[in-house]
Order: C-alpha cells, then sequence, then structure tokens
C-alpha cells in the first residue's frame, strides 16, 4: 500500500525559512547605504569649529592687537636703546683712547703706555731665575735659515780687522781693545736653543761662543763699591750692560740679571760655520730670556754701566725689557 506525499500548503499561516529569503537582499542594500551617510554627517561636523577645552577663553581680537602693538613698541625702544648705548661706548672708547694718546711722552711713549711697560718690566723680573733654563733642543728640530733685520749692518765689515772696544772695566778707566781670538780663547759652549721675533715667528739654532759670565770673569767690571769683583754679590755689579754696532747703528740696552744667565753667548758661529755677514759675523748677543730685537749682531762695543743705557727699538716705542 503506497504513501501518498503530501505538498506544503501555500496559504494561511506565517511564512517558513524559505519564504524569509527575498527579503534579506533589501536589508543588505539598506545597510550598504549607511557608510556613506556617516561620512556626510562626519565632514559636516569637521565643517564645525571645535568647541574650546574648559577653562580656556579665546582673546578678543581688539585685545591681541593692542597686545602686539604693546610688543612691537617695546622691540622698538630696546633698539633704539641698543644703539645709543653702542654710540655711548663708542664715543667713550674714542675719548679715552684721544686722552692717552695726548699724554706727554717718555722715551718715545706717551707715559700711560711707558708706565704700563714698566710695571710689566717689574713683573718680569720678580719672576726671572738665572737658573731656570731656557729650552734646548735636538739637532734634527734645527730650523731653515732666516734673515731679518739689518739696522747697523748696512756697512760693509773686514772680519780680519774688527775690534771690540770694552768700556767701564775695574782694571783700567779707559776702553779696552779686543780681537775675535780673545772670546775664541774662552771656554767654548754650544747649545741649540730657539730664536723667537718680537714679530711672531722663531726658529731653532745650534750656536756656539763664550758665555757671558766668562768674559766677565775674564774681563771684570768696575763694581759698584770698588771691592773686587765676584759673583757671590751679584748687587755690587753694574745693573746694566750696553751694547752697539761699530756705526752705532744699532744698540741694546740689557739688565744684568738676564746677561748672568748661563745661556747668554756671545756668540761666533751658528748652525757648525762662522757667522755670515747677515747674522751678525764676526760676533753676536745670543740671549734665550730675550726676543731677538736685543740679540744685537755685529757687535762693535760693550760698556758696563750703572746707568740704564739706549735701546734702540725702546726708542720707537717698544718695552725696554722685552723678556720671555
Amino acid at each position: 500500500m503506497s504513501e501518498e506525499k503530501k505538498q506544503p500548503e501555500t496559504s494561511g499561516g506565517p511564512p517558513g525559512p524559505s519564504a524569509a529569503q527575498p527579503a534579506a537582499p533589501e536589508a543588505a542594500t539598506a545597510k550598504a547605504e549607511t557608510p556613506g551617510s556617516a561620512l556626510t554627517g562626519a565632514t559636516a561636523q569637521a565643517a564645525e569649529p571645535a568647541p574650546a577645552p574648559p577653562g580656556l577663553s579665546v582673546p578678543n581680537e581688539r585685545e591681541l592687537a593692542a597686545w602686539n602693538e604693546q610688543v612691537r613698541r617695546r622691540m622698538r625702544q630696546k633698539s633704539r636703546r641698543s644703539f645709543l648705548g653702542l654710540a655711548a661706548g663708542f664715543a667713550a672708547g674714542f675719548g679715552v683712547w684721544e686722552w692717552l694718546t695726548s699724554r706727554r711722552e717718555i722715551d718715545g711713549l706717551p707715559w700711560p703706555f711707558r708706565k704700563t711697560l714698566e710695571t710689566n718690566e717689574q713683573l718680569a723680573r720678580d719672576y726671572f731665575r738665572t737658573r731656570r733654563l731656557a729650552p734646548t733642543f735636538t739637532a734634527d728640530r734645527i730650523g731653515a735659515d732666516r734673515v731679518n733685520g739689518d739696522e747697523g749692518l748696512e756697512d760693509e765689515i773686514d772680519v780680519a780687522a774688527w775690534k771690540l772696544q770694552l768700556e767701564g772695566l775695574a782694571a783700567q778707566d779707559g776702553p779696552l781693545t779686543l780681537g775675535l781670538d780673545a772670546i775664541q780663547k774662552l771656554p767654548r759652549l754650544e747649545m741649540i736653543t730657539e730664536l723667537k721675533c718680537i714679530e711672531g715667528w722663531s726658529v731653532v739654532v745650534k750656536w756656539a761662543g763664550a758665555r757671558f759670565t766668562d768674559f766677565m770673569r775674564a774681563y771684570p767690571p768696575k763694581t759698584r763699591s770698588g771691592a773686587p769683583f765676584s759673583f757671590d754679590h751679584p748687587e755690587d755689579l753694574p745693573p746694566y750692560v750696553g751694547m752697539a754696532t761699530p756705526d752705532g747703528g744699532y744698540y741694546v740696552g740689557l739688565d744684568m740679571e738676564s746677561m748672568l744667565h748661563p745661556q747668554t753667548l756671545l756668540c761666533y758661529e751658528m748652525n757648525g760655520s762662522p757667522l755670515s755677514d747677515e747674522h751678525g759675523a764676526p760676533l753676536r748677543l745670543v740671549i734665550p730670556v730675550k726676543y731677538g730685537v736685543k740679540n744685537i749682531k755685529r757687535i762693535g762695543s760693550i760698556r758696563y754701566s750703572t746707568r740704564r743705557p739706549a735701546d734702540y727699538w725702546a726708542e720707537q716705542g717698544y718695552d725696554w725689557y722685552i723678556g720671555l
């Protein structure tokens, strides 16, 4: 006996799940339109000014303009004050310079500058010690030959006929005349030191000659007290030494303390050879505790003195002492 399959009823009662399927696309379409509408709303909100955070007030436009104008006015006032201050400082500096340079001169220099140099000299002399040596160097540090300064060297010289005049001796009142051989008989010293020019350059040189202290032992000066010469009483020695070229065109004044320094030489050789004419043949002074202007070339005379000797560059306004 066969069973008959019943057909589902199409009318009456609520629709089943299969009947609800056609409505789903419409719902999806409605949901798809939602992002577009949300974006439009966000754009509209962005166009509106954001409200000020709580506790922060928006400045009034008139008040802001007044404040900016006040800042600009203060800046203009400060600029004027700065300019006036600069102008006043310049005028004061110019006035001081005019006053300084118009003072009476001492040895070719307005006295305020000369007194300043003299103060520097006193400080340098207090600092100076004969046991404090200038630096020495090895032979590989010797520099290239350099010539500078020809004051007192303009005339040609016959080295063989050259003579040294020595004044202020204890043994005699008049000058003593010496030849180069008298200097070369003294104990010989070689040293490599640095010659420093007041212009700012320097060169390492090998020198050979006699210490000035050995020269003084051989030819002692007249002491202040008249007692016999002795290095044990430096205060009894004449305080100065003057030197000049044979023609008198160049001359230096030197303090006795510096002349007693163990590296102060009467030099007749330079870098292993006799002095050339441009370097002061046949005899020059080498004094490493002084600038090059004191290292006189071609010495023609030496004078022990109780009075400060004249000095070529001091008369041009430079420091008389010129120590390192």
